[in-house]
């Protein structure tokens, strides 16, 4: 118990050494750079308000402003005179963003107006925001957990309306709330064995072995549920690769064509034509399919083609759905036999045959080698079977996930992680248990359970694994 105590302690002395790291004032642009209608520069820290009030000329001082209340002014500069008519938004801490005062200064959105009125709240004495570093700053005053700050970057990086969705409810506190039952579970179990070794020498047992166990079945069930919720969630913000290969000639660049709905890569009747990688996203049933256009498989002494049939099998290779395109207008070769079987032998859970030209298929074409290989019928040129195309592949996906089985998603790969980091903790505090070990040694696998779901809501995490993160939001957010 006090072993819990003491980490808790550690994570409050780390928090507050960054936070003394960072009482200066951050500013930065907060919309995209460029012509616009408006542009928003943030401003964060113990003296936004008094920064910016010193630039700002208004019917009346920022410092006596209300919260959240909006003010019309102008934006001047000594030397260079008026910079711009502005509004500036005010919002006094803890009941902002970040949990400090901030000030947002709405201005026009031209690049030269919004770069000046920072550059003019710089001169004032405020410094460049790091990238994330709002956020990051509105995770240590507590305003959201680790989860939740991963949440904006992924909102903000949301394409489909399923990956917004996603990010919302991350946002909102769905995935942390699940993980902060768990990791409490856990605290409140460990605690009892740390206490009873306390009792250890007058025989007292103050856990019930069944229901222990029990409890460590639960969570298990719990964390795989989560663990498996990935393969979805995974595809819900990033999408699915599908790439589309074959021999040359069968028809992948006008079946990419046709999905796009445009003429994107050039169509010919000469083998070989593509010769690099072609990547263009279409969206099915709200998914984003990153559709990638590969140079035909074959045998070639063009050292061209050799590399783009390189580069082919490393798109295969990096794919979630390949589609393997094949002329049913011609008998297959033996060459043709062996590019076929070795890419259905190596990749078999995630191709799907797609047998091409059928509206003009060899009546002696074949194809009963592999019988037991998902496949569709199509034509590139009358259309055929193109709709139920999208629908298989659609299907070929959610079969290798189960997208009802958690009513979250796990979208990081280091929330998966650390989660599979605590189901082997568990794991083995069960196994302890059963070997009828001391409750000492299940809490050390309890405690180590307890650092990994903590490294993920933020309550643990190393500072070197924060600054990663927040590293990769863009500057201003």
């Amino acid at each position: 118990m006090g072993q819990i105590v003491y980490l808790k302690k550690c994570d409050i002395f780390r928090i507050k050494n960054m936070l003394r790291d960072q009482n200066d004032t951050i500013a930065a642009i907060a919309t995209p750079l460029g012509e616009a209608g408006i542009s928003v520069i943030r401003v964060s820290g113990v003296r936004a308000i008094e920064i910016t009030d010193s630039v700002f000329k208004g019917k009346a001082s920022l410092r006596g402003a209300l919260s959240h209340s909006i003010h019309f002014g102008r934006i001047a500069d000594p030397i260079a005179g008026l910079i711009d008519e502005v509004l500036v938004s005010v919002f006094k801490k803890p009941h902002s963003y970040t949990g400090e005062d901030v000030v947002e200064i709405s201005c026009h959105g031209s690049h030269y107006v919004t770069a000046k009125i920072l550059e003019t709240v710089i001169g004032k004495g405020a410094r460049m925001a790091d990238p994330g570093e709002f956020t990051q700053r509105a995770f240590l005053r507590g305003k959201l957990d680790l989860m939740q700050a991963e949440a904006v970057a992924d909102l903000i990086h949301s394409k489909t309306a399923l990956a917004h969705r996603a990010s919302i409810e991350q946002l909102n506190g769905s995935l942390s709330i699940s993980i902060h039952a768990i990791r409490q579970k856990l605290i409140d179990l460990c605690s009892l064995l740390e206490l009873e070794l306390d009792f250890a020498e007058e025989g007292i047992e103050l856990t019930d072995h069944k229901r222990v166990e029990s409890f460590f079945d639960e969570t298990i069930t719990d964390l795989e549920i989560l663990i498996n919720s990935y393969k979805y969630g995974r595809i819900i913000r990033d999408g699915v690769k599908a790439v589309l290969a074959g021999a040359p000639n069968v028809g992948k660049s006008s079946l990419l064509n046709i999905l796009l709905k445009q003429n994107r890569a050039i169509v010919s009747d000469v083998p070989g034509t593509t010769r690099d990688v072609i990547e263009e996203a279409i969206l099915i049933e709200g998914i984003a399919f990153r559709l990638a256009d590969t140079a035909g498989l074959r045998k070639t002494s063009d050292l061209v083609e050799q590399e783009g049939v390189r580069r082919s099998r490393n798109q295969i290779s990096g794919a979630d759905l390949v589609l393997l395109l094949i002329d049913s207008s011609e008998i297959i070769t033996a060459d043709g036999l062996d590019i076929i079987l070795d890419v259905v032998q190596r990749f078999s859970d995630k191709v799907l045959i797609v047998l091409n030209k059928v509206d003009i298929m060899h009546p002696e074409f074949s194809l009963n080698s592999f019988e037991a290989c998902e496949r569709i019928s199509i034509s590139c040129i009358s259309g055929q079977g193109i709709d139920l195309l999208t629908k298989k592949m659609m299907q070929q996906v959610i079969s290798n996930c189960d997208p009802t089985s958690s009513s979250v998603q796990i979208q990081s790969e280091r929330h998966r992680d650390l989660l599979k980091k605590t189901l082997t903790s568990v794991i083995a505090a069960r196994s302890t248990l059963l070997e009828n070990l001391s409750g000492e040694f299940i809490a050390v696998d309890l405690r180590a359970a307890l650092n990994y779901l903590g490294d993920i809501i933020g309550i643990t995490t190393p500072e070197d694994v924060l600054h990663n993160i927040f590293s990769k939001f863009c500057i201003g957010k």
